[in-house]
């Protein structure tokens, strides 16, 4: 049976799925997994779709192991024990793919040069996807590779939306606004089409809050507006990274405090939002569970946040008919949900109380003026769907002819 495998290489995890390839049908999840704690004690579990454990381990001493040595081990695992599926294709999720990337692309060696140009721009995550495509590359250089950009779906928006108020050569050289998280983006306005066609076609804000949180506004399924710009750093508050902030506090840091550009971008990536307020942990849960005041303080703030960045969208809509939570704060914390939806009642949303605890489907009442929904988000399906279009394109060609 053929396959087709989707990466998704984060700062200190990797997830991976395996989807499973009928003739020109769709792909099937079959199994996935994660390694988690990359770069402290890496874990990696993998499982079936039906939940059956295929492997565990744990380095308790793995500290400096790295991305790609969990996926050379990884995929020696692999070789040997799927062998009765034929892999095709690996797509890896891409956060920066910059103004020419608008949609997937196979890897090769220009795409990849132009690629790690891009890394300044999301240091966090693009070293880390393009080291999972280096790392595959060398286990297995005749399989193709899909990069899937994370940007593409804002690619469309209107031009005044990418715009900075800073002199024309400027955007003419790539300081515009790009738009991240664009894979579950792209995966909500299609699954919301199967759930709910009329209010897919309306004007409906899709609010991505996890570790990484961002907002996007669509209208008929397309992007028009998004919380993020020239890097995934500007919006929400995040788990450890600013968002939004005065660029003259970036100056002050750097002329009256005597920080360095690296430390500042340590200081802005990786010790601010839920951690940097609270000083507890950049963990939602965490911070849900401390009896601490400030840890109260940097749940406020980022619900606070989001309800403002959402009223601001819903102008760039020109109204709002539905907003969706999703990924693992806005799937899964009804609290930080309630505290977002508390602060638009003005303009008529309304949560059932039961429903919202419950992480219910469907979270609004039924005189709420705008509609709200949990959605699931799932990004390695959309990486899958266009790996396998790019893939059966490629087959296709007549050059494969």
């Amino acid at each position: 049976m053929k396959a087709v495998v989707s990466l998704n290489s984060g700062s200190s995890s990797i997830k991976f799925s395996l989807f499973a390839v009928d003739g020109q049908g769709p792909p099937r999840l079959s199994a996935g997994g994660k390694i988690e704690k990359i770069g402290i004690a890496p874990e990696l579990i993998a499982k079936t779709i039906e939940g059956e454990v295929l492997l565990r381990r744990a380095w308790p001493e793995g500290a400096a192991l790295r991305h790609a040595d969990l996926l050379e081990f990884l995929f020696a695992w692999a070789v040997q024990h799927l062998q009765d599926r034929e892999i095709i294709a690996i797509g890896h999720r891409v956060v920066h793919g910059g103004v020419d990337f608008a949609a997937p692309r196979r890897v090769t060696p220009d795409l990849l040069t132009a690629l790690e140009k891009l890394s300044p721009l999301a240091p966090l995550h693009q070293p880390h996807n393009l080291a999972a495509i280096h790392a595959i590359a060398r286990l297995a250089p005749d399989l193709p590779q899909v990069a899937c950009f994370d940007t593409a779906f804002h690619h469309d928006r209107p031009e005044i939306a990418t715009w900075f108020a800073l002199p024309r050569e400027l955007h003419a050289r790539g300081i515009r606004r790009y738009g991240f998280h664009g894979l579950s983006y792209e995966f909500i306005a299609r699954r919301l089409r199967e759930i709910d066609p009329v209010l897919a076609r309306g004007r409906v804000i899709a609010a991505h809050l996890g570790n990484g949180a961002s907002l996007c506004a669509m209208l008929d399924g397309k992007s028009v507006d998004t919380t993020m710009g020239f890097t995934a750093l500007d919006g929400l508050v995040m788990g450890t990274r600013s968002g939004a902030v005065d660029p003259g506090v970036v100056l002050h840091l750097q002329t009256q405090l005597g920080m360095s550009p690296t430390q500042i971008e340590d200081l802005l990536y990786r010790k601010s939002g839920l951690l940097g307020v609270s000083g507890v942990s950049s963990d939602m849960r965490a911070l849900s569970a401390s009896a601490a005041p400030e840890a109260e303080e940097a749940i406020e703030l980022f619900a606070w946040r989001a309800a403002r960045e959402i009223a601001a969208l819903t102008a760039s809509l020109g109204g709002l008919d539905g907003l969706v939570f999703t990924a693992g704060i806005g799937e899964r914390h009804a609290d930080v949900r309630a505290r977002i939806a508390r602060r638009l009642e003005w303009m008529g949303l309304r949560l059932d109380a039961a429903a919202n605890a419950v992480n219910a489907a469907h979270l609004s009442t039924a005189d709420s003026r705008v509609q709200a929904l949990v959605i699931p988000t799932d990004e390695e399906l959309m990486i899958a769907l266009h790996t396998l279009r790019v893939a059966r394109e490629d087959q296709s060609a007549p050059s494969a002819r």
